[in-house]
């Protein structure tokens, strides 16, 4: 049975591609901003069994959106719920056809090895924001488990002091109950592995994104404060949130 279910969620993420693809590259080719990126990302994730649910207040607009990340469906939850760019690392632009699709989202690249390279993707990062597409940052800089928060890189938040237009931040609890164990990516467990784990997986996936209290970076004295803050509004939800039969190992 694994192996159908894996097979009719491929088949129905093919079919969501097919249905937004061309009506998207349709819009660009008449220069008009598209639509497609985000309900693509929205049926992806009901393709692979995710049933997104949206807990707190998003901001209307002028946002960026820090969260903790736990798996590959972050991306296709919160892009289709919100309509932001990822920032994502460079490794993923090389990858065959997931980083042509991701560049379709405007998804900023950047490189984790290239220690000189901060302060041109600094400001690839303000040209980015210069528009109005929600950006979004996942400052672990990896995946957890779901249940606790690694420590955040705060390198890139520098672009928040000052803003290059009016921004507010909100955190964002990505929330997957007491499936996080089940779905999670991290460790050295390769890519394919858990996608196929996943495809296989009996039942819904279900995801809460959790829209924290938002605040002004300008009021942050640094990008350390700004990390501060989100991971703190970040952490008081998941210990609020963190399903009773859990274990709770003090981490986050």
């Amino acid at each position: 049975m694994g192996r159908i279910r894996r097979f009719l969620r491929l088949v129905a993420l093919a079919a969501s591609l097919l249905l937004c693809l061309p009506l998207h590259l349709l819009w660009r080719a008449f220069g008009r901003s598209s639509p497609w990126p985000r309900r693509f990302l929205a049926l992806a994730a009901r393709s692979v069994g995710a049933r997104v649910k949206v807990a707190g207040k998003p901001v209307a607009s002028d946002l960026f959106l820090i969260a903790n990340h736990v798996s590959w469906v972050d991306i296709l939850a919160l892009g289709g719920a919100t309509g932001t760019a990822f920032v994502s690392h460079d490794g993923v632009a090389r990858w065959p056809v997931i980083g042509w699709l991701a560049a379709q989202n405007n998804t900023l690249f950047v490189s984790r090895e290239r220690r000189g390279a901060l302060a041109a993707q600094i400001e690839a990062l303000r040209d980015a924001m210069a528009g109005h597409q929600p950006l979004a940052i996942f400052p672990e800089g990896t995946t957890g488990d779901g249940r606790a928060l690694l420590p955040f890189k705060p390198a890139l938040l520098a672009v928040l002091l000052p803003p290059p237009r009016n921004v507010l931040i909100q955190p964002v609890h990505i929330d997957y109950g007491l499936a996080a164990p089940d779905i999670a990516w991290h460790g050295n467990e390769p890519a394919g592995s858990n996608m196929k784990r996943l495809l296989e997986r009996r039942g819904r996936l279900d995801v809460t994104l959790r829209f924290l209290e938002p605040f002004d970076p300008t009021r942050c004295g640094d990008r350390k404060v700004i990390a501060a803050i989100a991971r703190e509004h970040i952490v008081a939800s998941i210990a609020m949130h963190l399903p009773p039969s859990a274990p709770h190992d003090g981490t986050v």
